[in-house]
């Protein structure tokens, strides 16, 4: 009886050790997507599987009373001129990479989704978000936290935000554990 005691306490996981455990089947197991965002074209790509689904932004809505989605990406265009719906790119704007929170919130989540496919069960993914464009200054506090929140929305389970030239799978597996205040 005390050898079995024994063997079922060593057998046990101490906090560090189950958190550990559920971060290495969480990388694992998780999708890792890697968004690139601009107003001529929204690109996801799954690092893991190297899929890319790339295309326009654009989001045809019909219009009021009730505004319901008709169409988004590439055929959003085609969309909104058949039934006259209006065409709107979240995130085209001046002065901002998000001008419509909003709608850009369901282009994410959509593209999100069509790269993950349809399975029953599947783990949320880890997600880096990087504006593409060099804005005068550089990106504000307040546009970083609206592509955090973004990908948040779309069911990230963790979100890194990239900066500056394009990012190689290699880069972005080597720096998959840092994302608190991550930019590189």
């Amino acid at each position: 009886m005390g050898q079995s005691g024994n063997l079922r306490n060593s057998a046990k996981m101490t906090g560090f050790e189950s958190s550990y455990y559920a971060t290495f089947m969480q990388k694992f197991l998780s999708p890792f997507l890697y968004i690139q965002l601009s107003p001529e074209r929204l690109s996801v790509r799954n690092v893991k599987t190297h899929t890319t689904i790339a295309e326009r932004p654009d989001v045809a809505i019909s219009h009021a009373p009730r505004r319901i989605i008709v169409a988004i990406g590439d055929n959003a265009q085609a969309a909104a001129i058949a039934s006259g719906a209006l065409l709107v790119n979240p995130f085209s704007h001046p002065r901002s990479i998000v001008s419509d929170f909003t709608v850009a919130e369901q282009v994410i989540k959509h593209f999100v989704r069509q790269s993950l496919g349809n399975g029953l069960f599947s783990f949320a993914p880890r997600i880096v978000m990087h504006p593409l464009g060099d804005p005068e200054g550089g990106y504000t506090q307040v546009e970083m936290r609206a592509l955090r929140e973004l990908a948040e929305a779309a069911g990230a389970s963790k979100v890194g935000l990239w900066t500056g030239k394009e990012a190689t799978d290699d880069e972005l597996l080597a720096c998959q554990t840092i994302y608190e205040g991550w930019t590189a």
